[in-house]
């Protein structure tokens, strides 16, 4: 093997010309030769007998030239890329030159990983929002674990708004059962506005035991094939029941907590708000200034790494949906979409994390960030600990060069959070406190099988762009 030339084109993209020789080629052929021998009839043989000379006399000397040169051309490329010391994203475009008994050259057009040239890295700014919990946002959050701790009294009586009435019903159209109209044992929250409008307030004054036929219109926004429709449903009443929140006192706490008071549980409640925000308001800051980071990068990038890590979006984005279960293929078809829709709208955000990850690899080489075992053990320590799990189980799951190179991409991104200067955030929407809820991305909700509910028709959205996951190891 022989490299003619290994020219530079643009877009990081190299085009490697190799060569090979007779001798090697012809141990090729005899390998392509013994692979398909079995497959070739020559008379007076049997399977797989022939020699090769005869089977090239009857079907010419170039019969197991093809699969000579494509089972060996990757080898001969891989060394080509060794020699030439190249660091290549993706998989090659080959073009075969010449094929002869003296061997066959081909061209390989490939992208390298670009040159990239840091901008500023440190002494970034960006804003940071200040920290603060209330003592109505502790209150409310110990409502809300009373709440979750509430249980529900059967009442004997009728029903009244606020309660909780345990119904069976089924619902008819035209005197005939409707998909999704009927249920048993449901636990409904008079005045909860769960139902179509019309419906709960009709079972106010019914107590365990009474039946009842409610007369209901669904809204003109409803499902299309309910919108505006007069409909019956026969009703029954289980149990009236009312929810029994405990009182917020040590007993309380004790039941629900480790601690013995009140104060104690309250204490615990306002710290843990505090490092939630915290954390949340390092990474909105950690975001601002990587990207910027990324932003100030210059870098050749080549097409392929960025259709790489866009792929690589919607592999993910398909694996979230399915969690959710449903496949990739029903979200496409509920949203009005296709793959190569979705593919287009993940190159954006390929884009940033491909730059992103170019950035951090250019920090770690700048500053010399090295890896010693104790770092990747407590590297380890620390997701264990995230993961909820012990370091044993995670390193099972975990490979010892992703964790050291997650590391390494730690550490890079301190070096810019530690020289950066926090700014006050500009008076804006944005720039409001963050709560728990912002402090965790939302989760999409699988579509659910039609209920009778009260909704709204919604407008069928384009498809979703996918969700950037954590920034990956860079190459």
């Amino acid at each position: 093997m022989s490299v003619k030339s290994c020219e530079k084109l643009e877009k990081s993209m190299v085009e490697l010309t190799v060569e090979v020789n007779a001798a090697d080629f012809e141990t090729a052929v005899e390998k392509a030769y013994k692979k398909q021998r079995g497959k070739i009839r020559m008379p007076g043989f049997r399977p797989g007998k022939a020699p090769r000379k005869m089977i090239e006399r009857a079907y010419g000397e170039g019969v197991f030239y093809e699969e000579a040169v494509n089972s060996s051309w990757w080898d001969v490329y891989s060394e080509a890329v060794k020699e030439q010391d190249l660091k290549v994203v993706g998989y090659p475009k080959v073009e075969v030159l010449e094929v002869s008994k003296e061997g066959y050259s081909f061209k390989a057009t490939v992208a390298v990983y670009p040159e990239v040239k840091l901008g500023q890295y440190k002494g970034l700014e960006a804003p940071k929002s200040e920290v603060n919990v209330t003592d109505e946002d502790v209150q409310k959050q110990l409502e809300d674990m009373a709440d979750r701790n509430s249980r529900l009294v059967d009442q004997d009586r009728e029903v009244q708004d606020g309660d909780i009435a345990n119904i069976d019903f089924k619902g008819y159209l035209n005197n005939e059962p409707f998909d999704g109209g009927e249920a048993t044992n449901h636990d409904l929250g008079i005045g909860s506005g769960q139902f179509v409008p019309g419906f709960e307030e009709q079972l106010i004054g019914m107590k365990a035991g009474e039946e009842k036929d409610i007369d209901i219109t669904f809204p003109e926004d409803y499902h299309a094939d309910l919108a505006g429709k007069a409909v019956v449903f026969h009703v029954k009443v289980n149990a009236v029941k009312v929810k029994e929140v405990p009182e917020l006192d040590d007993d309380f706490a004790m039941d629900v907590s480790e601690f013995d008071t009140l104060d104690e549980l309250r204490a615990d409640v306002r710290r843990k708000m505090t490092e939630q925000r915290e954390d949340a308001v390092n990474r909105e800051f950690e975001n601002v200034l990587m990207d910027k980071v990324a932003e100030g990068l210059e870098a050749d990038i080549p097409v392929d790494m960025i259709e790489d890590q866009a792929h690589a979006f919607v592999e993910n984005f398909a694996r979230q949906v399915q969690a959710q279960g449903m496949s990739l293929e029903q979200y496409l078809q509920m949203t009005n979409s296709n793959p190569d829709l979705l593919l287009e709208q993940a190159k954006e955000p390929a884009e940033r994390q491909v730059r992103l990850d170019l950035a951090v690899a250019a920090i770690i080489k700048e500053e010399n960030i090295e890896a010693t075992d104790e770092d990747v053990e407590n590297e380890y320590k620390r997701q264990a600990e995230q993961a909820g799990m012990d370091v044993e189980t995670l390193k099972k799951y975990m490979e010892e060069p992703y964790i050291r190179e997650q590391y390494l991409r730690n550490q890079a991104i301190k070096v810019v959070v530690d020289s950066a200067v926090a700014v006050k955030p500009e008076l804006t929407e944005a720039a409001e406190p963050v709560t728990e809820e912002a402090a965790e991305p939302a989760e999409e909700e699988a579509p659910k099988k039609k209920r009778v509910r009260k909704t709204t028709k919604k407008k069928t959205e384009e498809a979703a762009e996918p969700v950037e996951t954590p920034a990956e190891e860079p190459d």
